[in-house]
């Protein structure tokens, strides 16, 4: 199980702010944390932190990364006479699941706080009140009563805007509760590995770049520029998975159930795994009795989409930790399944030599 430490730092990181494009909170999180336990830490120009843990040999160059920018929102408008927000969106959001959650917006003079509202359904024809509501017609209140209120608050037009959730653990110790799983998580799981690189002394036929990228939400950006930065030979990109283990999804919608092991992505909209790759993967946690179960997303993408194919192509992976209710307020997950998704990177980290990575290639 993730010890203190571990649940800590998660606490933090998830905590913190960093929507798309703002991510510099979260990253001194992950600077700090790393430094100890790493030989040398980079940034690329969008943001990005990656922390090198050097092993026996300077290559094979591993990538390990998770995205630290979370779904949020920009502040687009102010209204005159009513003080009230408009918002666009960073990242993907449902539009059902923002009305009534409260929000941070972060200004020149602080953070704010707001609640996400509309026009009351009393207040609404019988018909209105049947449809979904989109976000368009949704605004966020800060109390203010006209526009000059909001700007002495310190609003402006691109303020920053994230959900306000605090992180608990629930579930008798094993359920972790909060928001920016998606990709905190992922994050998390490359500093504890790099840690236990560190702590335990362990030998690795490699040199690991671990990282935390940034704006992934709005288009694998960070993930472009780290690769450009590491060059790795092969890439193991840590993520959240969409858990079915909720009423109404199909099996084959979403394969993955919470508590059941990480997953080993099969698919998805922007990447085919390199198949051996993918295939020592299985046969590494089959050895070493991690559970893991396989899983598609038909309709996302990850860091992966990008980094596999940077300079000549990088044989690259999706391990994923069940979540449920992502790119909402609040997530669930399984520490279990944190765990044993540390523990087969670390694992994978200790095997994949020179040789192993080649093979990934040739023919």
């Amino acid at each position: 199980m993730v010890d203190k430490k571990g649940i800590q730092l998660l606490k933090d990181l998830c905590e913190s702010f960093g929507p798309a494009g703002f991510e510099q909170e979260t990253a001194k999180i992950v600077k700090k944390y790393v430094e100890p336990y790493t030989d040398k830490i980079l940034t690329d120009k969008l943001g990005s932190v990656i922390f090198k843990h050097r092993g026996e040999t300077d290559r094979p160059r591993l990538l390990i990364a998770g995205h630290i920018d979370e779904v949020g929102f920009v502040v687009s408008g102010i209204h005159e006479k009513t003080g009230f927000l408009t918002f666009n969106p960073l990242g993907g959001w449902w539009d059902q699941v923002l009305l009534t959650q409260r929000v941070t917006v972060r200004t020149k003079k602080g953070d704010i706080p707001g609640i996400i509202a509309a026009k009351p359904p009393h207040l609404l024809p019988e018909e209105e009140q049947k449809k979904v509501l989109e976000k368009s017609k949704m605004f966020i209140d800060i109390g203010a009563t006209n526009k000059t209120e909001a700007e002495e608050l310190g609003v402006r037009i691109g303020d920053p805007i994230v959900p306000f959730s605090p992180f608990s653990v629930i579930g008798n110790g094993k359920i972790a509760m909060g928001k920016a799983f998606d990709d905190r998580i992922g994050a998390f799981i490359a500093m504890e590995v790099v840690r236990r690189l560190k702590e335990m002394k362990v030998r690795h036929p490699n040199t690991v770049f671990g990282s935390a990228t940034v704006q992934e939400e709005v288009g694998l950006r960070g993930a472009t520029t780290v690769a450009h930065v590491v060059d790795p030979d092969v890439a193991i990109i840590l993520e959240v998975d969409i858990a079915g283990d909720v009423p109404g999804i199909k099996a084959h919608e979403a394969p993955t159930k919470m508590g059941k092991g990480p997953s080993i992505l099969t698919f998805d909209a922007s990447m085919i795994p390199n198949q051996p790759l993918k295939e020592f993967v299985i046969k590494t946690a089959e050895e070493i009795r991690v559970p893991y179960q396989l899983s598609q997303v038909a309709r996302g993408s990850t860091d992966a989409g990008r980094v596999h194919i940077s300079r000549a192509g990088c044989p690259s992976i999706v391990i994923g930790v069940p979540t449920r209710h992502i790119h909402s307020h609040v997530g669930l997950l399984s520490l279990v399944d944190t765990e044993n998704a540390i523990k087969l990177t670390l694992e994978l980290v200790k095997r994949l030599n020179n040789a192993i990575v080649e093979s990934f290639t040739a023919l």
